[in-house]
């Protein structure tokens, strides 16, 4: 079975000039290796494809792939992370983790919430920023936690985050706003343990392969899982395994939403506690990181004894499991502009 790649690769956008916080969300050359030499050694033929232009490029060309591992995060657009997927199904191509339809939705964290707290998932009250004038419309009682609605990665999250004043809230807001040229969203703050949950499956087969709580040191920039710590977090942050009785609460919350949303293959829900200790959904990211040694996914899979070999396999396995037929009809994958 030949797979193909689809991926952003992170140096290619730095060498176009984009700093290390606007591609924080792209892969390391380690991440692209590792994945393709894990699925050799499972017995797969693999073919790096690249970016959304590239794919584009070799489609055009005639060229087809049995199904495509695609962790491509997309450069533009609130729909960045849909774009590979919604090509590859206008090819009939069948593909890894989620499709456009949850991969859109997701990616906006205040959609994401009304969606969640329509299906009866716990999650914090929030209200979403537009514009300044918006920012004297907000009547959440603080203190009050603030974001970029559809960045990942804790991109525009740092200490300066948890606001406990109109004035804060005012300086922050606006700052996001400017910078990154889409609405914010403001949470009720929630103060207690932080978890993040991995998960492998679609619907019913969906499963928890284990939760970790995300702890700060005293190294770390406070208030938040940031940016920053999330680069450094060999010296910020500490992931623990949970085992104690909010392991199961979190985990069925997280497989709640996971369902509800409709998320495919593997990826991982975030949660924190609220005041009553209540595991409350975060967000979700059915695009979850995959570099071997860095990322979350993988980090929390190794401690709970699922090597990395083993992870790729259960995705796959769910992806093959999942798509059934698909797969093996390659002779539908002509688009209808090469056969008319």
């Amino acid at each position: 079975m030949l797979i193909g790649l689809t991926y952003d690769l992170r140096q290619d956008y730095l060498n176009l000039g984009y700093s290390k916080e606007e591609t924080a969300e792209f892969d390391k050359e380690e991440t692209i290796a590792g994945v393709e030499t894990t699925l050799r050694e499972l017995g797969y033929d693999t073919d790096r494809i690249g970016n959304i232009w590239q794919l584009t490029k070799r489609l055009n060309n005639g060229e087809r792939w049995d199904l495509v591992f695609n962790i491509a995060e997309g450069m533009f657009g609130i729909g960045r992370e849909a774009q590979v997927p919604a090509i590859l199904d206008a090819y009939n191509i069948p593909y890894t983790f989620s499709d456009p339809l949850v991969l859109s939705l997701t990616l906006h964290k205040g959609m994401t919430k009304r969606v969640i707290r329509d299906i009866g998932v716990p999650t914090a009250d929030f209200a979403e920023i537009r514009s300044e004038a918006d920012i004297l419309k907000v009547t959440l009682p603080f203190p009050l936690f603030v974001k970029p609605i559809a960045e990942g990665t804790g991109k525009g999250i740092n200490s300066a985050s948890l606001v406990h004043s109109q004035d804060q809230l005012y300086s922050m807001a606006l700052y996001l706003l400017q910078t990154f040229k889409q609405p914010v969203l403001v949470e009720t703050y929630l103060p207690g343990r932080e978890y993040t949950v991995g998960i492998v499956g679609t619907g019913d087969t969906a499963k928890a392969i284990g939760t970790i709580e995300i702890i700060l040191k005293s190294s770390a920039e406070d208030n938040a899982y940031s940016y920053e710590n999330k680069e450094h977090y060999e010296g910020n942050v500490i992931y623990r395994p949970v085992s104690d009785k909010a392991k199961d609460k979190a985990e069925t919350i997280a497989l709640a939403a996971w369902r509800g949303l409709g998320c495919m293959d593997a990826g991982r829900i975030d949660l924190r506690e609220d005041a009553n200790g209540v595991p409350n959904f975060i967000e979700v990211n059915p695009l979850a990181g995959i570099n071997p040694i860095h990322s979350d996914l993988p980090i929390l899979s190794r401690l709970h004894g699922i090597d990395y070999k083993q992870l790729i396999s259960m995705i796959m396995d769910n992806a093959i499991e999942r798509l059934g037929d698909r797969i093996n009809t390659r002779e539908l994958s002509q688009p209808v502009a090469n056969v008319l």
